[in-house]
């Protein structure tokens, strides 16, 4: 044990960043490698008719140009043999349960950031080895246990071990310490610190500070002045500083949503509405599933070239009304959307959380008497479709053969923009 000590820090943390490599290719080659094995596979939505956009694909695949984002046309043509695979949602959660059931075999400070990564507090975990004999560990076990590759990055704190993470992949095991940050970081763009999104990095750009080791040197004045607090962790975090815990568990969800990519380009009003319709009931169960309410209802909308729009509208009382969100999110798009103009892609999210047992509600004076009736028979349907699936009760404006009917299918769901359940893509 003394030997051991030596290898941790009298003041400060260990931390690990298991980080699991093309997580939903993966796991499909663990469970039929004589089908995927060092095959270029994608996941992807609307597979049947070659459509719809690349989730995420093997290594295999990336060697042949395909990236995550792509659409399903671009990446076959890129790489003719590349394989398509159907998401499974039910198995990626069996899979990310077992890697994370290992991962708290040693330290209950387990944080989850998605289906396929998590933070390790492993500071006070040296009856197990050294640092890098725990991630050896973890990493040897999650192959031999699930057939999964994993990168996993050690520092001294959370942004320095999930950058060590991304470093080398896949199987990559990576240790970043804060005396190294000058050497290895600073002579990188900006927008590979993490946390500095694109825009912010155009933002220094315009302030002639190209590159990590500039955000380090730049006054902090300049940057607070800018950015605001934002500035002000910027210049900690390119100096590699990062206090931030690893939070035990996971976070109460800020946002539901879920988004589909269309088989092929909605040009009418009714059609969205339909998509809609399909997209606001979903949103509604998962946010009642989890004893929920929403304030905030956003729509996205994606048209064929890729550009994006987003808009939001906040509701007088919070709500878990599917009709209501419904509703809301027609009101949105008829208001952001030309008639005629192609459409790609649509999303509904709820954002303004609250647990429904903490929240008051406001009975409106002209309804209160219906209420109640409504939300018992909400309840009902819920109990139906729990017991017998989800196209057991149906209304007749949910029918239809686009992907937005795919995601009544707890299995099957189209290309989705999940937030529930930390059903986060991550960029791999």
């Amino acid at each position: 044990m003394e030997q051991t000590d030596r290898f941790y820090p009298t003041k400060g943390r260990v931390i690990l960043h298991l980080d699991m490599n093309a997580f939903y290719c993966s796991v499909h080659e663990a469970e039929e490698p004589h089908l995927y094995r060092d095959k270029p596979t994608a996941v992807a939505g609307s597979v049947e008719l070659r459509k719809g956009i690349v989730v995420t694909c093997s290594y295999a695949a990336r060697r042949k140009g395909v990236r995550t984002g792509m659409t399903v046309r671009q990446a076959t043509r890129l790489c003719p043999e590349l394989i398509l695979i159907r998401p499974d949602f039910d198995m990626y959660r069996k899979y990310s349960r077992g890697f994370m059931n290992i991962a708290m075999q040693y330290t209950p400070q387990v944080e989850a950031t998605s289906i396929d990564e998590c933070y390790l507090d492993i500071t006070g975990s040296k009856q197990f080895g050294t640092p890098l004999e725990i991630a050896r560990t973890i990493q040897q076990r999650i192959w031999n246990e699930w057939s999964l590759p994993c990168s996993i990055g050690v520092a001294p704190n959370k942004l320095l071990a999930k950058m060590a993470s991304d470093m080398h992949k896949p199987n990559g095991l990576t240790v970043l310490r804060l005396r190294d940050v000058p050497e290895v970081l600073w002579n990188k763009p900006c927008d590979t610190l993490f946390g500095v999104g694109r825009k912010s990095a155009e933002k220094l750009r315009k302030l002639n500070i190209m590159t990590i080791g500039e955000l380090a040197a730049a006054e902090e004045s300049l940057l607070v002045r800018h950015f605001g607090v934002y500035g002000h962790w910027m210049k900690e975090a390119a100096h590699g500083h990062d206090h931030s815990p690893v939070k035990e568990g996971r976070e109460r969800n800020k946002s539901i949503g879920h988004a589909t990519t269309l088989a092929a380009d909605v040009i009418k009003r009714e059609d969205a509405h339909r998509v809609l319709l399909n997209l606001a009931d979903q949103t509604g169960r998962r946010l009642r599933r989890q004893k929920l309410m929403a304030k905030t209802v956003q729509v996205t909308i994606r048209r064929p070239d890729m550009s994006t729009i987003q808009r939001s509208a906040t509701l007088e009382v919070p709500s878990e009304t599917a009709d209501l969100f419904y509703k809301e999110a027609c009101k949105l798009f008829d208001a952001n959307w030309r008639e005629g103009e192609p459409v790609r892609l649509l999303g509904i999210t709820l954002a303004q959380l609250s647990p429904r047992e903490e929240t008051a509600v406001q009975l409106d004076l002209f309804s209160y008497e219906e209420q109640p009736k409504k939300e018992a028979l909400t309840r009902v349907m819920d109990a139906l479709r729990d017991k017998f699936g989800e196209a057991a009760v149906l209304t007749a404006g949910m029918l239809g053969d686009d992907p937005s009917a795919l995601i009544r299918n707890k299995r099957i769901r189209g290309t989705s923009l999940q937030t529930d359940e930390h059903m986060l893509y991550s960029e791999e």
